[in-house]
């Protein structure tokens, strides 16, 4: 499922495409509620599907709720 430069998604504009394998697509992006440059990654139907895979998906990417704390931000537990 490619997508074309400027297609919209939600908030998120495709800039450019960066890459495609097994685990999906990966698109650079416009977040244009906070104007900035993200990484925009499309998972495989049998990944979007499987919440078991989405969770892997979601800790092997880094990706973690964080919670704003006295101390500062931090990563929620």
């Amino acid at each position: 499922m490619a997508l074309a430069n400027g297609t919209r998604l939600g908030p998120y504009e495709i800039v450019a495409p960066l890459g495609a394998g097994g685990m999906g697509e990966v698109y650079r992006a416009r977040d244009t509620r906070l104007d900035r440059t993200v990484a925009f990654k499309i998972l495989p139907a049998h990944f979007a599907d499987d919440a078991i895979r989405r969770q892997r998906h979601r800790l092997l990417s880094g990706i973690q709720p964080v919670c704003f704390g006295r101390q500062g931000v931090t990563a929620a537990e």
